[in-house]
């Protein structure tokens, strides 16, 4: 008997719609999935723009109506890859039909947005996964485990950045990431650091933080001389702390000049030290204290760190961008078949909209914000 057909319907097909639409397309052919992905249908902002992008990305049909493609019966998973602002409208549409939520990072423009959308979800008991994929690096799964095991002992320190130059030049128009409801970059990227602190290290219970606005005005569109303030943050730095004690600091900005990809954190322990950097991310540096030989070495990734032998049998070859996307999705659609839960789900990116908003008011209040 064959594997089940899932039907996926993708809202959205910029960026991460194209990596989304990668990923369903790959993981059959790398994964031993329950069920076979059929990409049934896209929708976009016209007819025209959804049916250009639908032929382009391999799905069956496209629409301008984002809520035909939800309630259409031939779909059980509903990828969401549009604005920020649209997410809790679509998630909650996709909920009420009882459809798998797969939704980008960051889960909604509020906390408490993001908390009725959880509470939805969970009362519906609806699969929902959220796109932190950087969380997918088995590199970052070897260093949770090394900490686990008490490898490198009491962890005594964390210090985590995203920087990326994306908006380094003052001339960088005005987007959905710089409107209001965007949330600058401590919400764009600063959540992708957010997540991975939590997920090393587990919950964190207090933040100080200090956002500033760099270029304090922007032109409205590309080459426009017409410009407009800029009310969000280009660049914030937040010291933590964790539940367990662990004391921290985050960094998010995307106005770092020479900085593509600097998702970085380094964690000291008793005994050791790890560090990590997503410019060299098949690479996970482990420092041991030893008489006379004291340094890092570096782990390469390889097949001994699944799943990384699903895509190739020899180490030194490298993992990608991509690839993590394709694992998100393999373990998307293990959970939407009754296999292990997937994560980060709804209620894990809630929180990390939660700690996103206190570094946000603690810059505003000039003090301690307790989560």
């Amino acid at each position: 008997m064959g594997k089940p057909d899932i039907g996926i319907g993708l809202i959205g097909s910029g960026f991460m719609g194209r990596c989304h639409a990668n990923a369903f397309r790959s993981v059959s052919g790398l994964f031993d999935v329950p069920g076979e992905p059929r990409l049934r249908m896209l929708a976009d902002a016209s007819p025209a723009l959804a049916s250009a992008a639908a032929d382009a990305l391999g799905f069956e049909r496209g629409t301008g109506d984002w809520k035909a493609l939800i309630n259409d019966p031939s779909i059980d998973i509903v990828s969401i890859t549009a604005p920020n602002v649209l997410h809790a409208p679509m998630a909650h549409e996709a909920i009420n039909a009882g459809k798998t939520v797969y939704c980008e990072k960051p889960l909604s423009t509020t906390a408490a947005i993001a908390l009725e959308m959880t509470e939805a979800a969970e009362a519906a008991g609806v699969v929902t996964l959220v796109g932190f994929n950087f969380l997918r690096n088995p590199m970052i799964r070897l260093a949770r485990d090394i900490i686990g095991s008490g490898e490198i002992g009491e962890v005594t320190g964390f210090r985590g950045r995203h920087a990326e130059n994306y908006m380094a030049s003052p001339d960088a128009p005005h987007s959905f990431r710089t409107d209001p409801q965007g949330g600058g970059a401590l919400a764009d990227i600063g959540s992708h650091i957010i997540s991975m602190a939590r997920f090393l290290l587990g919950p964190i219970s207090q933040v100080q933080g200090d956002c500033r606005t760099i270029f304090p005005t922007r032109p409205v569109s590309q080459g426009s001389a017409d410009r407009k303030p800029v009310v969000v943050d280009d660049m914030t730095h937040a010291l933590v702390q964790f539940e367990n004690g662990v004391a921290g600091s985050l960094e998010a900005n995307w106005a770092a000049t020479g900085r593509t990809m600097d998702l970085s954190w380094e964690i000291t322990g008793t005994k050791g030290a790890l560090a990590f950097g997503q410019e060299s991310m098949n690479e996970l540096l482990l420092y041991r204290d030893e008489k006379g030989r004291s340094g890092y070495t570096r782990i390469e990734a390889g097949p001994d760190h699944p799943p990384y032998g699903q895509f190739c049998p020899a180490p030194g070859h490298h993992l990608g961008f991509n690839d993590l996307k394709v694992i998100e999705v393999a373990q998307l659609l293990a959970a939407h078949c009754g296999g292990p839960k997937a994560g980060p789900d709804f209620r894990e990116a809630y929180e990390v909209q939660r700690t996103v908003e206190a570094i946000q008011t603690s810059s505003q209040t000039r003090s301690w914000v307790a989560l």
